[in-house]
């Protein structure tokens, strides 16, 4: 009888496994509800492929001038046409791709790991320290975003990583904030303390307890700010501040790709800013939603806020 019942235990217990969702049946839901989910994971995905195999995709070099095809339209050879140099403007679209996502990716990066360990250190430690790097982050905040981009810009020049530097300077006292608000509410929950009448120590904590639970914020904050850094590297290279559009490294950027020079061809070449314009508002939407998806999938509480 005990044998019996012990057999019958255990299927039920495995019938009830199989009764479960898979996790691809799970996500397929999740994605069906969420139109929107699936469009922005569409979008960064093409953006993603298109980035990664540019050298395969583009059909010219996208710095190499044809002077007997300047600003021709739309063709089989050049399919968006071609610039007032002659070059290919569906090979810079798609090297452009590469750059953009780069520098969104690098700066976003940078400063969010940078925004992590100060807002960490701030929270946690207090006292002085926590004064002093928040008259910081206040310092640059005051200083409106591409105001202190273009200061930072022209100190240290054109080029990408240029570029991406003064783009992590402005989005790392932004993550603290954002971290350091996170880690001063968790650092007061019951585990926390737990953890610290148990003997853990500061590092064991922040690293095995505050951090962890604070990264669902710091996932859905660095998702949204990728797609701000594109539009930032944009503006940028519009001003002449960013990467150049004969850069023989990285070749092209889209924000290059919108530079003064091409809008002066707008109304005999509309080509020229119609497709890295699209391209540009495409990847910033994208990312933006993004961040809305995984704000839903890692902490349901926030939907709809």
């Amino acid at each position: 009888m005990a044998a019996d019942g012990s057999t019958t235990g255990r299927a039920a217990a495995l019938n009830s496994v199989l009764a479960r969702p898979g996790r691809a049946a799970r996500t397929g839901r999740f994605f069906l509800r969420r139109p929107l989910a699936a469009f922005s994971v569409g979008i960064v995905g093409i953006l993603c492929v298109v980035a990664a195999l540019a050298p395969a995709i583009a059909t010219h070099d996208p710095i190499t001038i044809y002077p007997a095809e300047r600003l021709s339209g739309p063709s089989l050879d050049h399919f968006f046409g071609t610039d007032s140099l002659g070059r290919d403007t569906f090979s810079q679209a798609v090297y452009g791709a590469r750059v953009s996502l780069l520098v969104g990716l690098l700066a976003t990066a940078l400063g969010t790991v940078a925004g992590m360990l100060l807002g960490t250190i701030s929270a946690y430690v207090g006292g002085w320290v926590d004064t002093l790097l928040q008259q910081l982050s206040d310092a640059i905040m005051a200083i409106p975003a591409i105001i202190f981009l273009m200061l930072v810009g022209s100190v240290l020049g054109q080029g990408m990583f240029n570029v991406i530097w003064a783009l992590a300077l402005v989005f790392t006292p932004y993550v603290s904030r954002i971290v350091r608000g996170a880690v001063l509410s968790i650092r007061e929950a019951p585990y926390v303390e737990s953890a610290r009448v148990a003997g853990a120590g500061p590092l064991r904590i922040m690293a095995v307890h505050i951090l962890p639970n604070a990264m669902p914020l710091v996932i859905v904050t660095a998702s949204v700010l990728v797609g701000s850094a594109m539009l930032a590297e944009g503006a940028l290279s519009f001003l002449g501040l960013g990467i150049p559009s004969d850069d023989p490294t990285w070749k092209v950027s889209w924000g290059s790709m919108l530079s003064p020079d091409r809008l002066r061809h707008i109304e005999q070449a509309p080509w020229l800013t119609i497709y890295p314009g699209v391209a540009l508002t495409l990847a910033v939407l994208g990312f933006n939603l993004l961040g809305d998806t995984l704000r839903d999938a890692l902490d349901p509480r926030l939907r709809g806020t």
